[in-house]
């Protein structure tokens, strides 16, 4: 009897952790959008980011709902459409982990104004994590810091 409940424990924890996994999305070719793809993709998939040096992961909110791989590829072939760079990115799914890879060797440059969060036009500071707009680089900067702690 012992050993049947401890085969039914270990079943429900495999089972459970089938359904709760965690998507990795390997950004390194594309360093420059890292940010802006995050947000895209947790907004379209309602999945939990977080951020890693050249990848970002995604995890379910509800343990119920696991994070798919089909729609978060599908959100990111979109967002590389809507910038215009579809035709020189390739969207690779290998296990938990989906790759995004230059296929014509191009590398994405953003402005550096760009790249620090501002939109340039006028003056505004957005923070691509979680939407806080600010006017003064001293304020974004700081906010930024707390997606880091």
């Amino acid at each position: 009897p012992a050993a049947g409940h401890d085969a039914d424990i270990r079943l429900t924890k495999i089972s459970t952790r089938a359904r709760t996994y965690m998507i990795t999305v390997d950004c390194r070719d594309i360093e420059q959008i890292k940010h802006e793809l995050l947000v895209y993709v947790a907004d379209n998939v309602g999945a939990m980011p977080a951020m890693k040096l050249h990848e970002f992961v995604l995890s379910p909110i509800e343990e119920s709902e696991p994070v798919s791989h089909t729609e978060v590829v599908a959100t990111i072939r979109e967002f590389l459409d809507s910038i215009g760079e579809i035709r020189n990115f390739a969207v690779i799914t290998k296990g938990d982990v989906i790759m995004v890879k230059s296929v014509s060797g191009k590398v994405i440059q953003r402005e550096e104004r760009a790249a620090r969060g501002s939109d340039g036009a006028d003056g505004m500071f957005l923070c691509t994590h979680c939407g806080f707009v600010t006017q003064y680089e001293v304020d974004y900067l700081n906010h930024v810091k707390i997606h880091y702690i």
